[in-house]
């Protein structure tokens, strides 16, 4: 099954490429390519971290049911991780709106939403 989401993810990534090896007025092309490639991409970061944390919270609890003394320790440890994963799937986001929003499409993103430029 990894391997079908692999495939179908850079197939997805791909269509960027071809995006920008258009040539003129590829602009709106360009901007509805980032817009899905985007869209996935935060769909697979919060996939991947809600997989993530809810890896490591079934872990935390079955080790609190083990051994209830170190209910403490085990709970630190488990927030920091989640803060970590969660860290990632913020990085994702920051990404994709570095993509939609950056300098190269701003004049783009403009005209396509009828602001003067």
């Amino acid at each position: 099954m990894w391997r079908k989401v692999s495939f179908l993810t850079a197939g997805l990534l791909s269509l960027a490429s071809l995006a920008l090896a258009a040539e003129g007025g590829a602009n709106l092309s360009f901007f509805v390519t980032t817009v899905f490639a985007a869209g996935f991409g935060i769909a697979i970061a919060a996939f991947g971290g809600a997989f993530g944390q809810g890896m490591a919270v079934k872990s935390a609890v079955e080790g609190i049911a083990r051994n209830p003394e170190a209910s403490g320790k085990i709970t630190v440890t488990m927030l920091i991780g989640l803060a970590m994963i969660e860290s990632l799937v913020i990085y994702a986001l920051v990404i994709d709106l570095i993509l939609l929003y950056a300098y190269p499409m701003a004049k783009p993103i403009a005209k396509f939403l009828g602001l003067e430029v």
